[in-house]
């Protein structure tokens, strides 16, 4: 009787043993305390110095992050480049003339690569830098959580289908692309608050200042003034997607909101007499709030679909597999 108890006691703790690499693993802010725990700081000094060449460069890799996390989960396949057997994620409508950012990723890697070789994922280091790009634009901390394996292949079908939101998005078509992929709407207008800081193309805001009713007058002629009604003319210039602060990061995006000032037609879906309008209220007058929930929102988005234990790989260069 005694005999049989341990031995079922061993098979149990061998079965959760065997569980705990699959199943119940999880990601955890301390991956790398052991095997490379200066990662952080190695990432941030390079984000850092990037981001003090060109403020706009803090917005494009947290945008590489969430265009990572919506196609395929967080597994880092946005940076790979096409192969004979397979098209990457970078020509895909969402991203062509726009995802931008891929040499200050593969300036971290190398600099990770010599501190720690073979150790720290492609797919962590876009989560990381997109934390040390908030954070160099005056954004809140949050504790990002670490242990995410590399993709060996990517898929243009899936970023250039419905997986990542246009700018042309209704309300409705936003809560369920976010639905999608485990995140609320709450969490929408949260992370939609990331358009505190970065710039548009002509293309993305060309339709709102031309046909849209609910943009401010003066701020649609202004707008209209580097971004020409033809197609095709213009289609590559810039504007700011917070006019305000656009290299701060804060909670201003939330109040141009309220005055019709938003650039693009998904952002003012936000405050349009629908249910969102409460909370892009709430966030226009507590930055706290913001930030907080902003933080928690970032780290559920980071938490989409991961690869781990032994799915994936870790790259050695972050644009191809091994």
């Amino acid at each position: 009787m005694g005999s049989s108890k341990i031995m079922s006691f061993s098979f149990l703790a061998c079965t959760l043993f065997l569980m705990s690499g699959t199943s119940l693993a999880q990601l955890t802010p301390d991956f790398y305390d052991l095997t490379c725990p200066k990662v952080i700081e190695v990432v941030g000094s390079v984000v850092k110095a990037a981001v003090l060449r060109e403020k706009r460069m803090g917005a494009s890799l947290l945008r590489l992050h969430f265009h990572d996390c919506f196609v395929n989960g967080c597994d880092g396949s946005i940076l790979l480049d096409d192969t004979p057997s397979f098209r990457g994620e970078k020509t895909a409508n969402p991203n062509v003339n726009s995802a931008r950012g891929f040499e200050v990723i593969d300036d971290i890697k190398s600099h990770v690569e010599r501190l720690c070789p073979g150790v720290v994922s492609c797919a962590d280091i876009l989560a990381i830098a997109a934390l040390e790009s908030v954070l160099a634009l005056g954004g809140p901390y949050w504790r990002v959580n670490l242990g995410r394996r590399d993709s060996i292949s990517a898929s243009f079908d899936a970023a250039n289908g419905n997986a990542i939101p246009p700018p042309t998005s209704s309300l409705d078509n936003l809560v369920r692309t976010f639905q999608a992929v485990g995140l609320t709407a709450d969490d929408m207008v949260a992370l939609a608050g990331a358009h505190t800081i970065g710039q548009a193309r002509c293309t993305s805001f060309r339709p709102h200042v031309y046909n849209d009713t609910n943009v401010d007058p003066l701020f649609a002629s202004l707008r209209r003034t580097n971004c020409p009604i033809p197609n095709g003319v213009g289609d590559n210039n810039l504007a700011p997607l917070d006019a305000r602060t656009s290299n701060h990061f804060d909670n201003s995006y939330y109040n141009n909101l309220l005055i019709n000032q938003g650039l693009l037609h998904s952002d003012m879906q936000l405050h349009s007499g629908g249910f969102t309008d409460r909370l892009v209220e709430e966030y226009g007058r507590d930055p706290i709030k913001f930030n907080v929930d902003f933080s928690a929102a970032m780290i559920k988005m980071g938490d989409i679909s991961p690869l781990m234990g032994n799915d994936g790989e870790i790259r050695r260069n972050c644009r191809v597999p091994n």
